[in-house]
């Protein structure tokens, strides 16, 4: 499902000089801000002393740059490294914490902050997972793992995705901290091992430790996008549910021979027409209602045409000339179908044999509400080839669930964002990739794709691929942003 962004001097504007003068404390201007909505309505930090917010803003940079020089390429892992990071900084702040190392080398790490108020709100998490993606230093600026800055951006393996964020999550826990604020709801940190691959460190922490989530109410974990184009921000999006992985795995089998003599019902032969007959096939909309909001929400900022389109989705789905663009729009199309990627091939080893079995690996992404059985047995009668089979991978299918946005913690994103961003749309986003929030979803909790970074397409992209990097002015703002949106959801009132 949730996916750093001036300098090191703390040198202030004469306009954050006067602030200062006139007992105002001033967010840290980014791209795109114009001001808080509602200056009546104070965000929490802003009882926070200015030199303060400038430390933790400091401690941020400095962070970020450690947690990005420690490995955690998975496979391996070798998270139990990132764990004993978090352990020793909270440790120094006399924040309660626990290390679990599941197996060698692998660990999750629990912290937590009591609530302190009259009334006692069920927990608010803040989940991260420490492992990285694999990366070739050989494509990148700087190496992958050196948390490098260069031109006024730190680079790294996880600089977008997570690390950037379990530092935010880190420093709102040692600013709730340090400043003794009075809390109606524990705050919990969790940063879990293995995201990447097989989520064996949220399974094994949910099996194991399920007491220490403390019937959680909320979760705020990766995901949601902030888009930054043209040096303003076109939207928050807040990641409420995700789809699903329903990986196939495509055999076809047939007579083996020499590649000098063509068999044309030959295995390759065959699984070259049954996935021709796959990638045709068109599958079904189906519009939920969280798509509909989301678009309604961000028709005011496209073209008057399309504009039309998102605000009567439904209806225009039925225009033949819309189903086209929608078919051929990557930003629109996994949104209202299920979506078929061809990602592996293979067969014969040598060029000149001609193979008993080739096969294929679909990447299917299903929609919340969709039964996985039934999507394969349609896909078997497209194939309609008896010497093909299709068969889910084992052990990747998890039934979609998804969060309202009737929520408290959704609200309170709505409003900080509000103050942050003035005139820009907060929306509820169905994504096409998986997050862990699946997985806390039926433990009861509404859980949140959500990122207090903004980020350019380019950085955006740079997620999974060469030259991760996010802007050090948004990892100076970034922790602030989510403390408001933690003290707006949990702080007594």
């Amino acid at each position: 499902m949730l996916q750093a962004h001036v300098q090191q001097s703390c040198t202030l504007s004469i306009t954050a000089l006067l602030a200062i003068t006139l007992g105002i404390t001033l967010v840290e201007t980014p791209p795109g801000y114009a001001g808080p909505t509602t200056p009546s309505a104070p965000l929490a930090s802003s009882r926070v002393p200015p030199d303060h917010l400038s430390h933790y803003s400091d401690l941020a940079v400095e962070w970020l740059q450690q947690y990005l020089r420690i490995d955690t390429t998975n496979p391996p892992g070798n998270e139990l490294q990132a764990a004993n990071f978090f352990k020793k900084i909270l440790d120094n702040e006399g924040i309660e914490n626990r290390v679990f190392e599941y197996q060698p080398g692998r660990a999750d790490f629990w912290a937590r902050i009591p609530h302190t108020g009259t009334s006692s709100k069920r927990p608010i998490m803040l989940l991260n997972h420490m492992d990285v993606v694999t990366s070739d230093a050989s494509h990148w600026r700087v190496p992958p793992f050196s948390g490098q800055m260069l031109d006024g951006s730190i680079y790294g393996r996880g600089a977008q995705d997570m690390k950037n964020e379990g530092i935010a999550q880190l420093v709102v826990m040692v600013a709730l901290k340090r400043e003794t604020v009075v809390l109606d709801r524990d705050v919990i940190f969790l940063a879990v091992s293995d995201e990447e691959a097989d989520g064996s460190g949220s399974d094994w922490m949910i099996a194991n430790h399920q007491d220490l989530l403390e019937n959680a109410e909320f979760l705020i974990n990766e995901g949601g996008e902030n888009l930054q184009q043209d040096g303003k921000v076109r939207y928050i999006g807040v990641d409420v549910g995700e789809k699903i992985p329903y990986w196939l795995h495509v055999v076809a089998h047939g007579r083996p021979g020499h590649g000098s003599r063509p068999i044309p019902d030959s295995a390759p032969n065959r699984l070259v027409r049954a996935l021709d007959r796959i990638l045709a096939y068109r599958t079904p909309y189906k519009l939920l209602p969280v798509v509909e909001e989301s678009l309604r929400e961000m028709a005011p900022y496209e073209t008057p045409e399309r504009a039309k389109k998102f605000r009567n989705l439904r209806q225009a789905l039925r225009d033949p000339a819309f189903q086209q663009q929608v078919d051929h729009d990557e930003s629109l199309n996994f949104l209202v179908r299920n979506t078929i990627s061809l990602t592996m091939m293979g067969g014969s080893e040598q060029t000149n044999v001609i193979p008993a079995e080739a096969w294929a690996s679909l990447d299917v992404r299903l929609l919340p509400g969709e039964d996985g059985q039934r999507f394969l047995e349609t896909i078997r009668r497209v194939v309609n080839d008896p010497e093909v089979t299709v068969e889910p991978v084992p052990g990747r299918f998890r039934e979609a669930n998804y969060s309202p946005t009737n929520t408290a913690l959704y609200e309170a994103i709505r409003q900080v964002s509000g103050q942050y961003f003035r005139d820009v749309p907060v929306v509820p986003r169905l994504t096409s990739g998986y997050t862990e929030n699946q997985r806390y979803r039926p433990l009861g909790i509404d859980a949140y794709g959500f990122t207090p970074y903004t980020a350019t397409d380019a950085e955006g992209s740079s997620e999974h691929g060469n030259d991760e990097r996010i802007r050090v002015e948004e990892v100076r703002r970034g922790p602030r942003i989510l403390y408001d949106v933690v003290m707006a959801v949990a702080g007594a009132q």
